[in-house]
């Protein structure tokens, strides 16, 4: 079995095993390869059986020069990157890893809002600087301090991740509504479902943790962003192309949106002219919510287990039967 990955590093920068791969094959590794479509891809996959990939792009193109494909195995949840109908019909399973960060992405969506509500880094930063041991009084605020305790969030997208964000919130003492086109009983025990205008013009903090799907892009707007409390607060660590940036830039300039915080944004990496980049009260980070080096060795395992069972012939986590 020959596995090729082409675009390792975010996986495994250097601090885990490529191990449970290397048990199954022949496995070569590059960094990076492309995040567009370059001839390159297709050259470095030449007759591997399997590609490994996380955001580098698997193009119709590509899978018609690599004719001993046998599966594509994306070393993430999302699998956008990969002509996958194109490979159901050639008969090439894709794969992807359904679960291993619920906890982190739910951690790191409430940091983000905790930070926003705190200052903690800032007034550290500040600290450090040495403005606290030149200060007049015993202490001091630069930003408004805001207590979370009897708000109300408001989840679109009520999943795995966007369930586990509600727990967390609710043990806080907030409320929580969602919004969600399919509803749970797991769902039910933790938000209360409503429509989401209903949410919209509730919310004091707005939690996106929803798929990108075409009824989703966009779904944070100028519009939507209308019926929204004055001073709401907006979490994005889902998918950038949910919201419209230019439409939050302006509600941030404006104020309407008080706060927001982004670790995804339209193109990644950011572009230099992303006007996010200079809005006001805006926290981005570099798509970091899954990166702990826990949630990376479960991924690891899950894409080793997912070649080993086209090996086997009984593939798993097939995304497009």
């Amino acid at each position: 079995m020959k596995i090729v990955v082409l675009d390792g590093y975010t996986e495994n920068p250097g601090d885990i095993s490529w191990g449970p791969l290397e048990a199954l094959g022949d496995v070569t590794v590059y960094d990076r390869t492309s995040y567009v479509e370059s001839p390159l891809i297709a050259e470095r996959i030449g007759d591997a059986d399997v590609a490994v990939i996380n955001k580098t792009p698997i193009s119709r193109e590509t899978i018609d020069k690599c004719l001993n494909l046998k599966t594509i195995a994306v070393l993430a949840t999302g699998y956008n990157v990969v002509d996958y109908e194109y490979a159901k019909a050639k008969g090439i399973p894709v794969q992807n890893v359904p679960v291993y960060g619920t906890d982190n992405v739910s951690q790191y969506a409430v940091s983000l809002l905790m930070e926003i509500c705190s200052h903690i880094g800032a007034h550290s930063d500040s600290v450090h600087a040495g403005e606290w041991a030149s200060n007049a009084d015993w202490c001091y605020w630069h930003y408004p301090m805001i207590e979370v305790s009897g708000k109300t969030a408001g989840i679109i997208g009520l999943g795995r991740i966007g369930t586990n964000t509600a727990k967390i919130l609710r043990a806080m003492n907030v409320r929580v509504i969602a919004y969600d086109s399919f509803q749970s009983e797991t769902g039910k025990a933790v938000a209360e479902y409503v429509e989401l205008d209903e949410l919209l013009a509730e919310s004091d903090f707005i939690f996106l943790h929803c798929p990108l799907f075409p009824s989703t892009e966009g779904i944070i707007n100028k519009d939507t962003i209308a019926k929204m409390k004055d001073g709401v607060i907006i979490i994005n660590n889902s998918r950038g192309p949910l919201v419209v940036e230019q439409d939050l830039y302006e509600a941030l300039e404006s104020g309407k949106v008080a706060a927001a915080a982004v670790d995804v944004v339209s193109t990644e990496p950011i572009k230099a002219d992303n006007v996010l980049l200079k809005a006001k009260n805006c926290i981005i980070t570099p798509h970091i919510s899954w990166a702990t080096k826990d949630a990376r060795e479960r991924i690891m395992n899950t894409t080793a287990e997912n070649i080993k069972s086209v090996i086997d012939g009984t593939p798993v986590n097939v995304v497009n039967k």
